[in-house]
């Protein structure tokens, strides 16, 4: 039975704030050095070393003053990048972290390699020229959490077994990034590095937090918004607002089923915000030039994959600058869907193509150590040993 809807989506509460540099904008920055008596110039020098150079501790920032280093210990500062306590290595070079914070609670970040075959993780536009040919990856993907677990209780997804503890700060959702760019040795924008908002939890039921984690991911790690996209199961007020932002990333939204009740049955979301008013939001939403909506579609055998579902999704499309990414269900415990076989996923995506929608099958990425789309549940009983 599920809990009412004012209780199930409400956003739950962060722990206390910690002194973290790791979080705050310039503006924030420029009032902690004037109430330290430090010209703001500092500010920026901050910044950097917290933003840009990815440093450890408040000791190693060395662009700043001693005495100012201290006084930042002193009052309680740290940069407060969280840390890694554990990671594992899939076959096709994936590597899924489990990122802990200061609270003792974890979250699961996804680290993506891609190569020079044409094919983006996101789905997004492929086929460049390699950066840099000598190493075995000329682009990459980190799959960013929002919250710790989720409340929108999607039925295909092994992330909504944990519920819902609590949303991300903003620090803690850069944070992710940072600490795996710091790990990898990447440093966006030389190399080329997206940005995916689709691991745990619900990004616009963490709405402020994730924005402001969006502008300083931009403005303080130097990824640009276009290389950003942020997925939603629905909340539709929160779509209205995501137009208006003056920097946002692309929009996708996990559609999953072609008619009300359908996504009923899988998305309990859907009876807050029915398919008629998702439809009119992405309608409405205010695209940039030669920009699409994207809508995710996970495939599930024998429930959603008919050749009729896909007839229906193209009326729910029509007029909509849309592109689909299809999704082949990807298998976990506990969750009670199985996998289409490959025939019925591309009679799907012929259907869609036919009537003029760009539809994509999505590559799995880490399925064997469930690191891919749906699988993110804090698993570490698994037979795949940690990266080497």
């Amino acid at each position: 039975m599920h809990a009412p809807d004012n209780q199930r989506y409400k956003a739950t509460v962060n722990p206390e704030p910690e002194k973290t540099l790791l979080g705050m904008d310039r503006r924030e920055l420029v009032c902690l050095m004037q109430a330290s008596g430090e010209p703001t110039y500092r500010a920026t020098q901050l910044a950097e070393a917290v933003y840009r150079q990815r440093l450890n501790s408040v000791e190693e920032i060395s662009t700043i003053p001693l005495e100012l280093r201290s006084q930042l210990i002193e009052k309680g500062f740290s940069v407060g990048l969280p840390q890694i306590e554990k990671k594992f290595q899939s076959q096709d070079g994936t590597v899924r972290y489990l990122i802990a914070f200061t609270d003792g609670q974890t979250v699961e970040t996804v680290w993506m390699p891609e190569g020079d075959d044409g094919e983006a993780g996101d789905g997004s536009e492929a086929g460049e020229t390699p950066e840099s040919p000598s190493r075995p990856w000329d682009r990459a993907t980190i799959c960013i959490s929002s919250q710790v677990g989720c409340a929108v209780d999607c039925q295909f997804c092994l992330t909504a077994l944990l519920g819902v503890k609590r949303n991300l700060t903003a620090g803690e959702i850069v944070g992710q990034v940072c600490t795996v760019l710091r790990d990898r040795n990447v440093s966006p924008p030389e190399d080329r590095t997206n940005l995916v908002f689709m691991g745990m939890g619900e990004p616009f039921l963490n709405y402020d937090n994730f924005i402001k984690a969006a502008r300083l991911l931009a403005e303080g790690v130097g990824i640009p918004e276009s290389r950003m996209t942020v997925s939603t199961a629905g909340i539709v007020p929160r779509v209205v607002d995501f137009g208006r932002e003056p920097i946002r990333p692309k929009l996708a939204i996990s559609l999953n089923a072609s008619n009300n009740d359908l996504r009923t049955q899988l998305m309990p979301i859907n009876r807050k915000w029915s398919l008629e008013t998702l439809m009119a939001a992405a309608r409405e939403f205010p695209l940039r030039k030669r920009e699409r909506i994207t809508f995710e579609y996970v495939l599930l055998n024998a429930v959603n994959d008919a050749p009729e579902n896909a007839r229906e999704v193209v009326g729910l499309l029509r007029g909509i600058r849309a592109k689909v990414n299809l999704i082949a269900f990807n298998s976990g415990p506990g969750v009670p869907f199985s996998t289409p076989p490959q025939e019925k996923v591309l009679a799907f995506q012929s259907i869609l193509t036919k009537a003029g929608i760009p539809a994509f099958v999505r590559r799995p990425r880490g399925r064997d150590i469930f690191a891919a789309c749906g699988q993110l549940k804090r698993t570490v009983e698994i037979a795949t040993a940690p990266e080497r």
